[in-house]
């Protein structure tokens, strides 16, 4: 084989990488365009069935932990079997199909049911997809490009459904309607993951050949890394109660309270970009000082007026974006890869779990003073930021080095 026929393989190889990875971001948009649609208004159409604050608190908490409980199980389910494809296709399905549901829903049981059957979908099909996705990784030049551009086109779709459903509302002022309208995109999602599967059903030949690997326990930076994400998730404000502050101090009026949350989702998008691409350079050292960004979030929403909500707000948007893009681009390259489903399975399980404990931390802060919520946000992050020091001594392979 000649240098240019090898040239020429090389070349068509990436191409192919970043068609699965475009596809699937495509594949992304349109789901997060269903599911972040129906997620902007739950709140409020369970209280249009008389549920409590507490009901609501309840339900999406539980549906949060319980979703990210079953990306331990559907993890290592996909790396024993193989089955990346069917567990991917299978959270798909009950994910989309559960959304539009909920226009259907006679009382706040019936509707919670299907908010936490949702939250079971999106856990079930993570990992495996993940996984997916991490084969274009080295083919494409790194990790946090792969991850970074999925995730941007996630939050696109997520900056879109909020602004359609709340487009609906304010000229039909119909949940139902609003429900029933996402059943387009999450449509769309089932036809795009079926054609991903026909042009696709190979992800792991997107992989340059390697040296076999262990697939014993996993590392320990792969521990340490978690230690500083939990904290990280710990120190996350969940929206709603960022939303209910707003409401309650007055500092933005309610009309403009689902803008924020799609201007947050598109500034979560671009950060994925920007961020993915730098960790790819630096490594570790661009999570550091995105943490250091992230943790900024708490005293602009908390105690600013209407413009520095909105600065916090956007700020708190690529935090959530980018770390949702760079947990699995920094866990990649730590774990083999017969063991990277498993591994975004617990690594987000324990993240998930963390920003249980975390959210219900904020909420009994709050409930003393805004004050003490936002102490408790900046210290949660500001923790992480040694342990990420520390991971970055390590010394991780860069994954662009890696290819």
């Amino acid at each position: 084989m000649t240098a240019a026929d090898a040239s020429d393989i090389k070349s068509s190889a990436q191409r192919r990488a970043f068609g699965f990875v475009f596809l699937i971001g495509i594949l992304s948009f349109f789901a997060d365009f269903a599911y972040e649609g129906s997620r902007s208004i739950i709140g409020p159409y369970l209280a249009t069935f008389g549920a409590s604050a507490a009901v609501v608190g309840i339900v999406t908490g539980f549906g949060e932990f319980f979703g990210y409980g079953l990306r331990l199980l559907s993890g290592r389910a996909a790396d024993r079997s193989g089955k990346l494809w069917p567990i991917t296709i299978f959270g798909y399905v009950v994910q989309m199909l559960a959304v539009p549901a909920l226009a259907l829903s006679a009382t706040w049981p019936v509707a919670a049911a299907l908010i936490v059957l949702e939250r079971a979908g999106k856990g079930t099909r993570n990992p495996p997809r993940d996984a997916m996705l991490a084969y274009a990784g080295k083919r494409l030049g790194g990790y946090g490009w792969v991850f970074g551009l999925n995730e941007a086109l996630d939050q696109a779709g997520a900056m879109a459904g909020p602004l359609l459903v709340a487009a609906i509302l304010a000229s039909r002022a119909s949940y139902r309607l609003a429900f029933a309208a996402l059943l387009a995109p999450a449509l769309v999602t089932l036809v795009l993951v079926g054609v991903a599967r026909l042009r696709y059903p190979h992800p792991e030949d997107l992989e340059p050949a390697q040296a076999a690997q262990a697939t014993g326990s996993l590392p320990r930076i792969f521990w340490i890394y978690l230690a500083g994400a939990a904290l990280v998730a710990a120190g996350f404000a969940d929206y709603p109660l960022i939303a209910y502050h707003f409401s309650r101090a007055r500092t933005v009026p309610s009309q403009w309270i689902a803008i924020f949350y799609a201007i947050a989702m598109g500034m979560g998008g671009l950060g994925s970009l920007l961020f993915g691409r730098l960790f790819d350079r630096l490594g570790f050292a661009a999570l550091i000082w995105l943490t250091l960004l992230s943790a900024s979030f708490a005293p602009l929403v908390f105690l600013g007026n209407f413009w520095l909500a909105l600065l916090g707000t956007a700020i708190w948007g690529v935090g959530m974006g980018v770390h949702e893009s760079l947990i699995p681009a920094a866990v990649a390259p730590m774990v083999p890869a017969a063991r990277r489903a498993s591994a975004f399975g617990l690594f987000t399980a324990g993240y998930g779990l963390f920003w249980f404990l975390g959210s219900a931390a904020i909420g009994l802060a709050y409930d003393l003073s805004p004050v003490a919520a936002m102490a408790f946000c900046v210290l949660a992050e500001l923790a992480a930021v040694p342990i990420f020091l520390w991971v970055a001594r390590m010394k991780p392979v860069p994954p662009a080095a890696a290819a």
